[in-house]
């Protein structure tokens, strides 16, 4: 899939999410969605692997279930960098990982190219 296209569809995810989660997860509009997803992708990238890294104690006891733990923290973070990104607290950060996780596999599976065999 084009870059750009999983962009601008990353945007559409996370607007999305914050729709089903009215409540408890806020983004004013489109744009800051995009300044979500650029911004999420880069913590994804730079500290995500630190942080699993420093807690593979907590993953193998829990058998990977910290990761989950991991994912909302990193919500949190965005959360705190992004303006016009507001998260209520741990538990929406974790639902809306989950759903934002969800939604980007739909996207996904209905983006992919047909390839001949």
């Amino acid at each position: 899939m084009n870059g750009a296209v999983r962009f601008l569809l990353n945007g559409l995810a996370v607007l999305l999410t914050a729709y089903l989660l009215q409540r408890g997860v806020v983004v004013e509009h489109y744009g800051y969605a995009l300044l979500v997803a650029a911004v999420l992708a880069l913590a994804n990238v730079l500290v995500k692997p630190i942080l699993i890294v420093l807690t593979i104690p907590f993953t193998v006891v829990t058998l990977g279930l910290f990761l989950l733990v991991i994912n909302a923290v990193i919500i949190l973070l965005v959360d705190y960098l992004v303006p016009g990104f507001e998260v209520k607290g741990f538990w929406w950060a974790l639902a809306f990982s989950l759903i934002l996780s969800l939604f980007n596999s739909l996207f996904s599976d209905l983006t992919k190219g047909k390839t001949k065999h």
